[in-house]
């Protein structure tokens, strides 16, 4: 059974998601259980998530869910934009929610993080490379 369709296309804060996350060297875009998913070989980020409640699950449809190293983690759990999300959350992967005003260098260094521990040697050093 195929999963729904959980955002809108023109979403404009998904629109700017895509945007930084497709400037990552090889990334791409992909449909995971109804989400738009970035990866290259693996997934480094997702938008869109939920969380359970009271056995109920609580979307977080404007948020970007990334996998960081394990300090950063916490520190962001600390940020009550953030929720460990349903499925990924016990595998080290965080939700932060966005908004219109949200601080996009801060969401382009998570994506990148995320990135760098998903994409693999030659990826990253492309990734160094651009930035000499």
């Amino acid at each position: 059974m195929a999963h729904p369709i959980m955002f809108d296309d023109e979403d404009p804060i998904l629109a700017r998601v895509r945007e930084l996350a497709l400037a990552l060297p090889d990334a791409a875009e992909k449909i995971s259980h109804g989400h738009p998913a970035f990866y290259t070989t693996k997934v480094f980020a997702y938008y869109g998530g939920s969380i359970k409640v009271d056995g109920v699950y609580r979307q977080h449809e404007h948020s970007v869910i990334v996998l960081v190293d394990p300090a950063e983690r916490e520190a962001l759990l600390e940020d009550g934009r953030s929720y460990v999300p349903a499925y990924l959350g016990p595998s080290g992967w965080i939700g932060v929610d966005l908004a219109e005003d949200t601080d996009w260098d801060e969401i382009g260094e998570l994506l990148d993080a995320s990135y760098r521990r998903t994409a693999g040697v030659r990826r990253v050093a492309a990734l160094d490379a651009r930035a000499s």
